[in-house]
């Protein structure tokens, strides 16, 4: 029981911190409770907090969720590893060895991409809003993106303080598109601001929120949601005090 209680809350733990939906965390555990023999479980997930027990039992445990990224490949892995031990391809100590090694070991897209990523993103999120090829500011705006992903990304990572990441990376692209366009470089500063603020904008977790909210988990929906909005907020502070300084 020990075993498999500390399997099922790392799986779930997982699942939140990479940026799953609760609905399918709560499946997850349930699935693999009921395959191991406890058709009796009982499962409770907040963006924050993990309560996994058993009807008729004095057994639960609580796991705390201490960060919230986005990495579905770890999510992806762990429903795999769910299905192959529904199926059993494998027992209760190689799923909790597999979860640890996912976990641990998980491959992620190395800097670099994901800046090109954020600044392919922009120059082409820039076209699609404004609805105008301007190569000029196509090019633009890509740096720009790219060079607000990477403040975000370090800052988020020095500090583990809510949304100044977010505010921060704004208002340095707020500032580098009005020099831009200031020294001449680019030409239409909203065109580059509406391009190069996508990669911030937090679009899977307003997803997410939705999709817990149809599910009926209101309480998470409307956290996640609140999240989004703050992230939001963040981002149009940010632009916001580059427009009441340098406009």
């Amino acid at each position: 029981m020990d075993l498999l209680i500390d399997t099922c809350l790392m799986a779930g733990r997982i699942m939140i911190e990479s940026g799953s939906e609760m609905y399918r965390v709560e499946d997850t555990i349930t699935r693999i409770a009921f395959n191991a023999g406890v058709p009796n479980s009982v499962v409770y997930t907040t963006p924050t907090g993990l309560f996994f027990g058993v009807k008729g039992q004095p057994v639960s445990e609580f796991r705390q969720i201490n960060q919230r990224t986005i990495n579905l490949e770890k999510v992806q892995r762990v429903n795999t590893m769910s299905r192959k031990f529904a199926e059993h391809e494998v027992g209760l100590w190689q799923l909790h060895t597999a979860l640890e090694e996912i976990d641990r070991h998980t491959d992620f897209f190395p800097l670099w991409l994901q800046v090109l990523g954020s600044m392919v993103v922009s120059a082409m999120f820039m076209v699609l809003f404004s609805g105008q090829y301007d190569w000029v500011d196509f090019a633009v705006c890509g740096v720009i993106g790219g060079g607000g992903y990477l403040i975000n990304y370090y800052i988020s990572l020095w500090t583990k303080v809510k949304f100044l990441g977010e505010f921060l990376a704004a208002l340095t692209i707020g500032i580098l598109a009005y020099g831009a366009v200031h020294f001449g470089i680019g030409r239409n500063i909203n065109n580059i601001l509406i391009g190069a603020m996508m990669p911030l904008v937090p679009g899977v977790p307003l997803t997410n929120s939705l999709r817990d909210l149809f599910a009926g988990h209101l309480l998470t929906g409307t956290v996640r949601a609140v999240e989004a909005f703050l992230t939001a907020c963040a981002i149009g502070t940010g632009i916001g005090l580059m427009f009441r300084f340098f406009m």
